[in-house]
């Protein structure tokens, strides 16, 4: 049952048509619900976030979902997510420092969102919310690493906004394009990898300033 559901929540982009035109309103609590857990713990960062956005934003223009709605939903959950996200890492920071110790939690996303995070500084709660599996970790890391709360906030909400608002304008003005819906799945690859960019330019111009610092 549980693997049917799971498998369910990573297919939902191409078929989330179907799942509307059953279920009608529904679909806006189940997209609350699978972008707050993808954001609110480092146990689900493969759920779908970028992807749900963009499929969910193209049926806009048709009329089978409202764009001011969606917009509000995946918002509310992107920002809710992280701050529960933020408090889960500020409570378990003491427990994180022994690796015997919460072994459900994937080491290596940690130490790649603190690295992240120790490279970008407060803006890395920004920037990640455009890096799958990263975005998860940032906010736990910002937790566990006690970053103050009204600096979190501001960022957190920044974050949100702009994240959902750019896969949304995009899904809105492109998911209904013909050849976009032809090759949905290269579409979504697409997407994936545009969500990485921020890491890889960052990575460029740290190797960059490495290599242009003299030697001793």
């Amino acid at each position: 049952m549980m693997v049917d559901f799971i498998h369910f929540v990573l297919n939902l982009n191409t078929s989330l048509p179907d799942f509307v035109g059953t279920h009608g309103w529904l679909i806006y609590p189940l997209l609350f619900a699978i972008i707050f857990c993808e954001t609110g713990f480092v146990v689900t960062p493969f759920l779908p976030g970028d992807s749900i956005i963009f499929a969910a934003a193209a049926l806009c223009p048709i009329g089978k979902l409202n764009v001011v709605w969606l917009l509000v939903v995946v918002i509310s959950a992107a920002i809710l997510g992280d701050t529960v996200n933020y408090f889960i890492g500020h409570a378990l920071s003491n427990l994180l420092k022994d690796k015997n110790k919460l072994r459900f939690i994937k080491r290596k996303y940690v130490e790649d969102a603190q690295r992240f995070f120790d490279r970008q500084g407060k803006k890395a709660i920004v920037i990640s919310r455009f890096i799958p599996f990263v975005r998860t970790f940032t906010p736990f890391v910002a937790g566990a690493g006690r970053m103050k709360w009204r600096h979190f906030v501001v960022y957190n909400c920044v974050g949100g906004i702009l994240w959902a608002a750019v896969f949304a304008f995009l899904g809105y003005s492109f998911g209904n394009i013909p050849i976009v819906q032809k090759y949905y799945d290269v579409v979504i690859i697409g997407i994936v990898c545009i969500s990485i960019l921020p890491i890889l330019i960052s990575k460029v111009m740290s190797m960059r300033k490495s290599a242009g610092r003299p030697t001793a």
